[in-house]
């Protein structure tokens, strides 16, 4: 029988998963699913009785939103182990370099998984929807890691899988579907969708030998690029449009979707085909302000 695990081993372990999984990267869907959460409870207020606020369902969105990316992170992690580590880029990562097991990381992606079907609960008993939603939408999540292997629209998949995140907060407090967040959604997928294949575009040349179905790897780095471009013009568009299907976004928020607009354009003159070192800087950095950015703009703009 093993020794249990001392303090120190646990925190370190436990430093290592949140590495595997990039804890930080949560910035990139959080704030997008506070924002339609925002947009939710503006409404809810503005119902015929106004619905109140309730503090279970913000740590419901929160609880849900965390053990969802970390479970899809986890698995995503397990199921790419191999490529990992064969590709000279990834083979660092915690798995392919042993300095974490598959057997922990799959029972993190159980204890994750069963953290954001519990979360759901907090949502009842106004609202059984996020409880009967909550298995599809993890194996709408995890199947994300396979699509690479037959589809060049996984980045797309992606996006959908992180838009699920403003839809799922709009359901949660509305228990309907509507075009605001809709719409809200759309634009994260062209988001993530676009910087997505600017981030495949480092492994072109390991996409194209194993055989994988990246844009980049299929299609090539420019044309790649254009695309990622066009996947971010149409989300700036979609920002643009929000106003019309959700009245209380006006002036504030189309200042807010210029700035990203900017942002986006710079983020691409970052990456060109002919030189990819700086696509870190593009992918982490400006995609961090981003979603911020439209976070802390729309929350002003509801609150105004």
């Amino acid at each position: 029988m093993k020794p249990p695990l001392a303090p120190r081993a646990l925190l370190l372990c436990l430093r290592h998963l949140l590495e595997l999984i990039r804890f930080s990267h949560t910035l990139f869907a959080l704030p997008f699913a506070l924002l339609a959460a925002g947009m939710a409870w503006k409404a809810n207020l503005q119902s015929d009785p106004p619905i109140p606020f309730r503090w279970q369902d913000a740590a419901g969105i929160v609880l849900c939103m965390v053990f969802a990316r970390s479970a899809a992170m986890a698995f995503n992690r397990l199921a790419d182990r191999r490529l990992d580590a064969l590709n000279p880029r990834t083979a660092s990562r915690h798995l392919p370099a042993g300095t974490l097991g598959a057997a922990g990381v799959a029972a993190f992606t159980v204890v994750c998984s069963l953290g954001f079907v519990s979360g759901t609960l907090l949502f009842l008993p106004y609202n059984g929807i996020p409880l009967y939603a909550s298995l599809p939408v993890l194996a709408f999540l995890f199947a994300y890691s396979f699509t690479k292997r037959w589809t060049v629209l996984s980045h797309f998949w992606l996006g959908t899988a992180l838009a699920l995140a403003p839809l799922a907060a709009w359901v949660a407090l509305r228990a309907e579907v509507a075009w605001a967040p809709v719409v809200l959604g759309g634009a994260v997928v062209l988001w993530v969708a676009g910087f997505d294949v600017i981030y495949a575009c480092q492994d072109v040349a390991f996409d194209a030998r194993m055989r994988l179905f990246s844009i980049p790897a299929r299609r090539g780095v420019r044309p790649a690029l254009r695309l990622a471009a066009l996947c971010h013009f149409g989300m700036v568009v979609l920002l643009a449009i929000l106003p019309l299907v959700y009245a209380p976004f006006a002036a504030i928020w189309l200042a807010g979707v210029a700035a990203i607009a900017l942002l986006l354009a710079y983020e691409h003159r970052l990456v060109r085909p002919d030189d990819l070192t700086r696509v870190n800087r593009a992918f982490f950095h400006v995609n961090a302000v981003v979603s911020v950015g439209l976070f802390v703009v729309g929350w002003i703009d509801l609150v105004l």
